[in-house]
């Protein structure tokens, strides 16, 4: 195989161009083959395989810096710099990233993981190569769904102005998760169409030069002088040449040459330049390139039907989400829903092939999308923004400054909640709570399963002002059926109710928090089991009453414990003047790497067993030491096997 010869960075280099149409289709099945055991982000990668292979041709690394938007499109990269072997271990705890990371390797220039951000770094480091008087290439490789986000746009308006060489590569190809809106989607569709202008150009330029030896150098330079009149009059808009930044393309690419030609080109332009370029989504892997949004981000797949290997049937809370927007949207005509280039991964396709007109897919723009809902909040309309955990965190200024301030009536379906897994620190679900809960005006809810959301979805658009809904990734929880009390603002669902130890439970953490009271019930110990529901406003009552009634108060919760439900509870006990000791079971003030949630949650101390230990430990605590003594603070206590 070709791709045996290559161990490091540069090797590629060293392959000649007669062998890279069979590099790539070697990189392709190694990818399809890798990615159908652990999952991974399939599509992408297949449609960067030859732009990868270019600019690696093109560069010198680790010198020359390249950052991936994202980063979801880096495995390529990964190849070529010599981590083929991490391939085995991919998006597994203690493997290698399935994004860019610094620590991984000195040819990852940027820890990346969310949209729209390599323009804004790339710029970063072009001015620390020049105010350190150092000399090597920059280049962002920024998608055309990336595009759509607001971050992009400062950072072009921002590269527009610069005096020395920036290159961005747009790989388009109309696809970010899902299918791309909005006018720039519209506007690079025009751009695609000239493809035809950019090989009649090249056509040109060679056939002057064979057949007009003496003057065809004379004519062609001729015609370079007028290519960008040619541009303004072929190439719609032109948005960018007006911008001041020279545009290159469109180009194919799948042609190894011509993007090697382009980047070259590139180097040597003293400012910002972009090359546009067309791939596609899912190239090479027939499943793939019929649906690029299944295979974004894929488990393990069969590879000869594309089919996933592990289907339980049971549904997800988003898919209970889903249903029950296409029921609120039938009660209520005012209810519109509305997503970050998210409608398959939020659960809300079918919502929008029912209700077309109330449905509205802003791009990869969380900061729009808050604040579209506002205005249509104040329109008189019931808005539904269903958004990732992790990408709502950019949108924190729009939903403090236009939403809670004016008490609008929003709802926030927060998926992806609490630990996501696989894709690492810049997805994990475990600040949501901390930052919400800091809002004035914001309620905030979690539910113990799936009846629970659908009562809490209900429950929120009857509210009249902004109500935050959080629920995980995972399969829906079946349990505690029996248990439906209903919802009453502020109130909490106490499931059992003995005494010396009260578990208050966060929302999927019910389900930890049922196993944790069983173990502790077999080693002889009374336990109350509650379900907090409400991260704000807590319920105060409630936990007046069991603090003069139980010994500890366990609080549990899959978030960053700063902020968190704990952190509330303590500081509601502590200007109380009550006295029953506190232990929090949340996220340590540490990022979350990538893994399995399984391990993750026992690498934390979160899992049943853990969990378990770390009462005992706490109650052992309290026995040595003075009554009220704080023990929220003790170190994780695991239970023999």
């Amino acid at each position: 195989m070709i791709l045996d010869r290559i161990h490091k960075a540069n090797d590629i280099k060293k392959i000649s161009r007669g062998e890279l149409k069979r590099l790539s289709a070697e990189i392709r099945e190694f990818l399809i083959e890798k990615v159908s055991k652990n999952g991974g982000h399939l599509g992408s990668n297949l449609g960067v395989v030859e732009l990868t292979i270019a600019l690696h041709r093109q560069l010198d690394l680790p010198k020359d810096k390249i950052v991936f938007d994202v980063g979801h499109q880096a495995y390529i990269h990964k190849l070529l710099t010599g981590r083929r072997d991490g391939f085995d271990t991919l998006r597994q705890f203690g493997g290698m990233s399935g994004f860019p990371k610094r620590h991984e390797s000195d040819c990852d220039a940027f820890d990346t993981g969310h949209s729209s951000t390599s323009i804004s770094v790339g710029l970063g480091l072009v001015k620390a190569r020049d105010l350190k008087n150092e000399n090597y290439t920059v280049v962002s490789v920024i998608g055309d769904g990336a595009l759509t986000g607001g971050l992009a746009y400062e950072g072009l308006n921002n590269a527009a102005k610069l005096k020395s060489n920036f290159i961005i590569i747009l790989n388009d190809n109309d696809m970010s998760i899902s299918e791309n809106v909005g006018g720039m989607s519209k506007y690079l569709e025009g751009i695609r169409t000239a493809i035809g202008y950019q090989n009649f150009k090249s056509g040109l330029e060679e056939f002057l030069l064979k057949s007009m030896p003496r003057r065809g150098e004379k004519v062609v330079d001729s015609l370079k002088r007028v290519k960008s009149s040619m541009k303004q009059l072929v190439v719609p808009g032109m948005l960018f040449e007006d911008m001041g930044i020279t545009y290159l393309g469109p180009y194919d690419g799948h042609d190894i040459t011509t993007m090697e030609k382009a980047i070259k080109e590139a180097k040597n332009i003293k400012h910002t330049v972009i090359i546009h370029v067309c791939t596609e989504k899912g190239k090479g892997y027939a499943p793939a390139e019929r649906h690029p949004a299944r295979f974004h981000g894929t488990g393990p797949f069969d590879i000869e039907t594309g089919l996933p290997k592990k289907h339980s049937g049971v549904a997800s809370y988003t898919d209970v989400f889903s249903t029950v927007m296409i029921k609120l949207a039938a009660r209520n005509d005012k209810v519109v829903a509305i997503t970050a280039a998210m409608p398959d991964g939020t659960g809300l396709k079918r919502y929008r092939n029912i209700y077309p007109e109330r449905f509205a897919d802003v791009g990869i723009a969380e900061g729009h999308a808050v604040t579209f809902a506002a205005g249509l909040a104040a329109g008189g309309m019931r808005p539904i923004v269903a958004i990732y955990s992790s990408f709502l965190q950019r949108a924190y200024d729009e939903i403090l400054h236009d939403v809670c301030i004016g008490n609008l009536p929003v709802v926030f379906a927060v998926d992806r909640a609490g630990i996501v897994g696989a894709d690492g620190e810049t997805h994990q679900g475990v600040f949501d709570l901390s930052f919400l809960s800091s809002m004035p005006n914001m309620t905030v809810m979690a539910p113990k399963n799936k009846w629970e959301l659908s009562d809490m979805m209900k429950f929120a658009v009857s509210q009249d002002g902004p109500v935050a809904v959080r629920y995980p990734r995972a399969t829906a929880y079946c349990g505690l059926e029996e248990f439906r009390e209903e919802i009453e603002l502020g109130k909490s669902e106490v499931i059992y109710e003995e005494g010396g130890i009260a578990l208050l439970a966060v929302g999927a953490m019910m389900e930890i928090a049922e196993s944790v009271r069983d173990i502790l019930k077999e080693k002889g110990y009374s336990c109350t089991l509650v379900n907090a529901r409400f991260v704000k406003p807590i319920d105060e009552d409630l936990i007046l009453r069991l603090s003069e009634s139980h010994r500890l108060l366990v609080t549990i919760e899959e978030n960053v414990l700063s902020g968190g439900y704990g952190e509330h509870v303590t500081e509601f006990t502590a200007l109380s003047g009550l006295k029953p000791g506190i232990l929090n079971i949340a996220i340590p003030d540490e990022f979350v790497p990538h893994g399995d949630i399984a391990t993750l949650r026992e690498k934390l101390g979160m899992d049943p067993e853990s969990i378990a230990g770390r009462v005992i430990g706490a109650l052992q605590a309290m026995d040595t030491n003075e009554p009220g003594t704080d023990i929220s603070g003790t170190d994780p206590v695991k239970t023999e096997d």
